[in-house]
């Protein structure tokens, strides 16, 4: 019975990195798409029909480019992990940075 347990708590391990790094950064990219088109505001028709932007909202924008940034940084430390590991290192993240350590 202890096993099932042990197993339980792995599935749930496997499913949240899975989570967080398979559909994570595809939903934080979404998520960027659509504050950046938020902050960009609604576009307004004035009664001649000429199209005139409405009122931007800054905060879409800045919550937008702090997105992108996010899945910019996860792309990169995904790349550098795979690269390392091919030239003998390992990424440690012990300190607030990750450092490389020889094999």
């Amino acid at each position: 019975m202890h096993n099932f347990g042990f197993a339980l708590d792995g599935a749930w391990q496997v499913l949240l990195a899975g989570l967080a790094l398979g559909a994570g950064l595809p939903i934080l990219f979404a998520l960027g798409i659509r504050s950046l088109a938020w902050g960009a505001g609604e576009a307004a028709v004035n009664p001649s029909g000429v199209t005139v932007p409405g009122g931007r909202r800054p905060l879409g924008t800045v919550l937008g480019y702090l997105l992108f940034a996010v899945v910019v940084v996860g792309v990169v430390l995904g790349i550098t992990f795979i690269v390392a590991g091919g030239f003998g290192y390992k990424m440690d993240f012990s300190n607030i940075y990750p450092t490389f350590i020889a094999k």
